[in-house]
Parts: structure tokens; sequence; C-alpha cells
């Protein structure tokens, strides 16, 4: 009788969500199976097929955000290609919905960080510096909301490393007559310590290793590199772009050797 109860139970629960809601929430999982599969054109097409019926949804914005970021990132910033500019404004088009719809999820404030960077990348210095300021502010944002969200800890790292490499005088030039006085924050202790954490909470994931590795080189800190880009040797291709991550550590690998030996 207690089974027969449930059961009446669970199709009571059932039959009172909306068959919308139902067809939206097999969509996005559909959306979930093609990222996982990198078939992101499909995963583009569920998403945006749950936001033409719902546009406020939360996770058909920010999974459709990244889908776009991925999409896009395959071709290389040292191209010059409106088409893929256009791209990172719509992914974050999207991310700032989703933020707007949860202002309190992490995964909306993740995406927006991450295409706030990406949709920077075509525009002026004044304007990056400002954007680049907003990016820290969402990934420490999401990182409050989720204290072991790698990809944000991984976003902070690269926040803090890029600023480090930049030439003295640009990071003076940005932080005293561009508004990014934020970049004074910047120190190559917290970009490691951000990678760091990214790996702890995502040991499998290559390009927390591979990007590890490259602050490591930048402290000349050899051993230490070392160890990352032995990580990112044998772990497995997962990711879309984990094939150009382990080239990429196969070609810095005999540099970091040289300097081993030395």
């Amino acid at each position: 009788m207690a089974h027969v109860r449930l059961s009446l139970l669970l199709a009571a629960c059932c039959s009172a969500v909306p068959p919308r809601l139902l067809a939206q929430g097999d969509q996005i999982a559909a959306g979930i199976q093609a990222v996982d599969a990198h078939d992101f054109a499909a995963a583009r097409g569920h998403f945006s097929a749950v936001l033409r019926r719902d546009p406020a949804s939360y996770q058909a914005n920010w999974r459709l955000a990244l889908v776009l970021i991925d999409i896009t990132k395959q071709t290389p910033d040292r191209i010059k290609s409106p088409a893929r500019d256009s791209v990172y404004r719509e992914a974050e088009s999207y991310a700032r919905r989703a933020v707007a719809a949860k202002p309190g999820g992490a995964e909306g404030h993740f995406a927006l960080a991450n295409a706030i960077g990406r949709a920077s990348l075509s525009m002026s210095p004044k304007n990056r510096v400002r954007r680049a300021t907003e990016v820290r502010a969402e990934a420490l944002r999401a990182i409050e909301l989720d204290p072991r969200h790698d990809g944000a800890w991984h976003i902070l790292g690269r926040w803090n490393a890029e600023v480090q490499r930049l030439p003295a005088l640009e990071r003076f030039f940005a932080r005293t007559f561009l508004g990014g006085a934020v970049f004074g924050t910047a120190s190559w202790d917290e970009a490691e310590r951000d990678l760091r954490l990214a790996v702890q909470y995502a040991p499998n994931k290559i390009v927390h290793r591979f990007d590890l590795a490259a602050i490591m080189v930048s402290r000349q800190e050899w051993a230490a590199a070392k160890q990352q880009l032995d990580a990112v040797a044998a772990l497995p291709s997962v990711d879309v772009s984990d094939t150009s991550y382990k080239r990429q550590a196969r070609e810095l690998m005999p540099k970091v050797m040289e300097k081993l030996r030395q």
C-alpha cells in the first residue's frame, strides 16, 4: 500500500508541472548531453529552443553563453575575425541575462566573467581596462557564491597573471589614467594561489594545470612548472581545447628542462 501511495503522490506531482516546463527540462538535458559530446552546434540549438519559449531561463542563458564561447574560442585570438568577436558579444548578452534572472547563481557570474574577457579582445585599451575590472568582480562574485568553483578561481588566477605580465609602464598608465586602480592588487602570489585552488578543486582539468605551469615558468620555478606539465601530458583529453594545451605543454617542456639542467 505504501508503494501505491508513493506512486500516486509522484504522479500527482508530475501532473502539477506544466508541460512547458517538462519539455524545457528535457531540452536542457539534451543540451548538456550534447556539450558532453562536444556537439556544440546541437547544444546551441537545444538551449536556443528553450530561450525561444522562456527568454529568462537561467540555465539556458548561462549554458548557451558557455557553448558560444566554446564554439568561438577555436578561432585563435591572434587571427582578426569580426564574426568571432560578434559571437563573443552574443555570449556576453546571454550571460548578462543569466545574472539578471538569478543574481545569486555562481554559474551566471562565472559565464559573465568569461564572456566579458573574451568579448574585450577587440576593444580599445581603455575599454579593455574597464572591462578587466568587471571580469575580476564577476569572478570574485562567483567565488563568493561557490568557494569551490574551479572555473572562477582559474579566471581570477589568469587575471592576476595577465596584469603582472603587462609592461610596468603600461600597467602604471592603465592604473593611473584609465581607471584601473584595481590593477594594483594583482600579484604573482595571488595568481599562483588562485590557480592552485583551481587545480585542487578540479585536478583532472588540463587547462588548470597548463596555466599553473605557465605561471610557474613566469616565476622561474622550473621544478614546479615541470610537475604541472607532466600532469598535462598524463591526463586524458576531455575538453575541446585539451589537444591544443597538450601540444603547447610539449613545446614548453624543452625550455623547462634546459633551465633545470643549468
